[in-house]
Formats: structure tokens, C-alpha cells, sequence
């Protein structure tokens, strides 16, 4: 299907245009005519399907459709809500928003935690029309009365599945809640999975919502190249400084199961001339930013995340996957090589299979019903790593409470130190 056979407004085509947008994607053959008919939709999708631009254009549509007001007024409620799961996924939204709606004239505005505060409640007082949101900082605004959602005619959930694991359900229905009536408005919901629980959420809080759904995302496994190297732990990172410079100047973009590991690895592989950064639990969100836009434009070539710390991120043009760590979860195994091959594109996902981690192998090869090609690495790829102590990693949090040391001389009242028996001690009563 392709997109000028649609019935869409010229300035909504003039944004696909510029996105260089012709062929409409399966999600979005799918969806569309359902959507832009003002129906409400269920849509099961993965990242990467085209589902972000299948809910704007429908969007933009009906916004320009239903007579908009001159211009949005100060405390005035948003036109459209659209609510994410992650950070990274609210921003990315607002970046695919002012492309393909760079002609529709509306106000766009992102609220997401870690960012300024003031900053973002002034852009809410001062109007929106769209607005982008992950539910903790959107509640907060929303309870303190910047703006209503009663006038809300579009509102769309984003990786609804992730609202659930990440513990947002709760937060997700108070918004359903408090927005306009169901049937005032039109809804769009997209997740990974359709299951009970997600379309339990659908039946409750939409206007009878179509559901469509294509193929799961182990699908796209067939368009990328997998490769799976059978290393000790102790020549890992050896290996993965052959790969690096076999593979210098794509981009790569490498998993760990550890936030530590994911920090150690960073040091280690700028230690030996590789230029990385890393993104986990612990970094804070304008560093998160930094790090993620240093990727993007090309000034990091290797960029080492967990599971966690990924979800949500849509980089373009990743070349290569590297599980320096094989996931437990063999659906994260696949969410993790779906970063690359996007857009049609080819890519590379390679495995380093050591003896801590080997055991999560026959899960992810029975969920892929396929084996990983295995291939054995010439004895060149294992380089010899420069020499280096890592700084110790920096405590987080509060400091430790100094502990009291236990003097003979106790104060008036105090009570004694307990004398605990020393291993020997213990030995000599249990063999009593």
C-alpha cells in the first residue's frame, strides 16, 4: 500500500515526503484504515515495525479534521496524549512527531523525568496540542493542575506490554480514567504482546478496539546474520578486541547482563583505543541523553547497554549486535538483535558464548526453533589486552554511618561488646 492512495490531508503527505516515506509497512497497511476510519485499534507490533508513524499519521489527521481552535490557550488540556513507557522511547516519539507533523502547525511537547522541571511545566502552561509523556512526570504535572485531560480527542499507549513489567498499570488506568469519555475520543493502543492482561486494559477503557496484528518479532531474526563464538571467560574480551577492529568504523552496539559489567567493559575497551560510551540503571538521565545523541551522531562507535537500560532506544543504522553476555531470556535475546536489520536494512548479531551464561544457550535456540551458526575464531581475533587497572567504582547513594568501635572502657549503662567465638571456637562445640 502506498501512502498517496490514502486518504490523508496534503500537510500530513508533505511530512512522509520529507521522512521519505513511500510503501507503507505491514503494521501500517494494517492499521491505517482502520484508524484514519476513527476507529479505536489494538495493534500488536514490535519496535522497529513502523508503528510510531502508523499512530502520528492517524493523529495528525484527525486533529486537522476536527476544526482546531486559533491557538491553544494557557491551562488549556492537550488535543492528543500519547504516553510511553521509557525515556528514551517519549523522546524519540517527539522526534518522529516534529518530522512527519513539521507541516500541521502543532504544539508538541515532551514530559519525561530527569530533565527540567520548570522547564517543562512552563511549556505546558504556555499551550500544547500534543503531548508526549511516561506516566510518573505526566501524573505529577496532571495532579498539580497545569492542564486537564478532559479535552484530550486522540490518545494513544505505547509498548503497552512494558507498562506492565515495569510496574505502570496502575498509573496507565488513573490516566484512562481521567481523560475525555471513551467514546469521545479515539484510542490506539500498540504493544508486543496482545495477552490477557493488555486486552483486559483495551475492553475496560476503549470504544470497542479492532484488533490486527503481524508476524512476531522472530520474524525478523530471518533478515539478519547471526553468528555464535564457544569462548572461555578468561579470552572473552580478548576476542572482542579482534571483532572491534575487524568491524572498525560501523556501529556497534554491545549487551551485557550487568550494569558493573556494562561499566567495566566501557573502561577496558576505551582503555585499548576503542571509542565507547555506556548507558545502565545507574546514569543519570541528562547523561543518559549525552551519551545516546554521541552514538547517534557518529562520535561514539560502540555504544554497551543492559536490557533494562535499552528498552525504548531507536537508533538508526546499527550495524552490528554483540551479546558479550548471553541473556536468560530468550525473548531478550531477540529484542536485542532486532536493533539492527532495521528499515530493510543488513545486519550483523554475534554471540559470545562463555561457560557462566551457556546454560540460557538451548532456551534461546528452542524459542528461535533454530540453531545459531556456530563459527570458530582464527587465533589472530584474540588480542592481547593493554595493561590497566580500572578506577574502583564510585559508592552510590548516602555514605555509610561510621561504625562504633567497642572500647573495654564501655560507658555508665552501656552494654558490653557480644564476644563472638572465633571459627575454631565454633568447630571445637559442634564436634562436642
Amino acid at each position: 500500500m502506498n501512502f498517496e492512495s490514502l486518504p490523508l490531508p496534503e500537510q500530513v503527505l508533505k511530512g512522509i515526503r520529507d521522512a521519505n516515506f513511500e510503501t507503507c509497512t505491514p503494521i501500517q497497511s494494517k492499521s491505517l484504515p482502520i484508524t484514519l476510519g476513527k476507529k479505536d485499534l489494538a495493534g500488536q507490533a514490535q519496535t522497529g515495525t513502523g508503528k510510531t508513524a502508523a499512530f502520528l499519521i492517524t493523529l495528525f489527521t484527525r486533529l486537522l479534521e476536527n476544526n482546531p481552535p486559533p491557538a491553544p490557550k494557557e491551562k488549556a488540556g492537550p488535543r492528543a496524549l500519547i504516553i510511553a513507557p521509557t525515556r528514551e522511547l517519549a523522546r524519540q516519539i517527539e522526534k518522529d512527531a516534529l518530522l512527519l507533523g513539521k507541516h500541521c502547525d502543532f504544539r508538541t511537547v515532551c514530559v519525561i523525568g530527569g530533565v527540567d522541571y520548570d522547564k517543562q511545566r512552563n511549556q505546558i502552561k504556555a499551550g500544547v496540542d500534543i503531548l508526549i509523556a511516561t506516566p510518573g512526570r505526566l501524573i505529577d504535572f496532571y495532579k498539580q493542575k497545569f492542564f486537564s485531560l478532559k479535552s484530550v480527542e486522540v490518545l494513544v499507549v505505547d509498548e503497552a506490554d512494558r507498562m506492565f513489567d515495569m510496574g505502570f498499570i496502575a498509573d496507565l488506568r488513573y490516566l484512562f480514567r481521567n481523560c475525555s469519555p471513551y467514546n469521545k475520543r479515539q484510542s490506539m493502543l500498540f504493544s508486543a504482546t496482545l495477552n490477557h492482561r493488555v486486552m483486559e486494559l483495551c475492553y475496560e477503557h476503549m470504544n470497542n478496539p479492532v484488533r490486527v496484528a503481524i508476524e512476531p518479532e522472530k520474524a525478523v531474526v530471518d533478515q539478519i546474520t547471526q553468528i555464535l563464538y564457544h569462548v572461555g571467560q578468561h579470552e572473552k574480551f580478548n576476542l572482542l578486541l579482534g571483532l572491534m577492529k575487524q568491524e572498525a568504523g560501523e556501529k556497534v552496539l554491545i549487551f551485557c547482563n550487568t550494569k558493573i559489567e556494562c561499566e567495566l567493559l566501557e573502561w577496558k575497551l576505551n582503555h585499548n583505543g576503542f571509542n565507547a560510551g555506556q548507558i545502565s540503571g545507574d546514569l543519570h538521565q541528562r547523561a543518559r541523553i549525552k551519551v545516546l545523541e554521541k552514538f547517534q551522531d557518529g562520535e561514539l562507535d560502540i555504544l554497551i547497554a543492559t536490557d533494562v537500560a535499552s528498552r525504548g532506544l531507536h537508533i538508526d543504522d546499527i550495524t552490528h549486535v554483540i551479546n558479550y553476555d548471553l541473556p536468560q531470556d530468550a525473548e531478550d535475546y531477540v529484542h536485542r538483535i532486532g536493533r539492527t536489520a532495521r528499515a530493510g536494512n543488513k545486519g550483523t548479531a554475534i554471540t559470545l558464548c562463555c561457560e557462566e551464561f551457556a546454560q540460557h544457550l538451548e532456551r534461546v535456540e528452542e524459542y528461535l526453533k533454530d540453531k545459531i551458526p556456530v563459527s570458530w575464531p582464527e587465533e589472530e581475533l584474540f588480542l592481547e589486552e593493554k595493561e590497566g587497572k580500572p578506577p574502583i567504582r564510585k559508592r552510590r547513594g548516602p555514605p555509610k554511618a561510621k561504625a562504633k568501635s567497642h572500647s573495654s572502657k564501655r560507658p555508665s549503662g552501656g552494654r558490653p561488646p557480644r564476644k563472638r567465638p572465633h571459627a575454631g571456637g565454633r568447630e571445637l562445640a559442634k564436634s562436642r
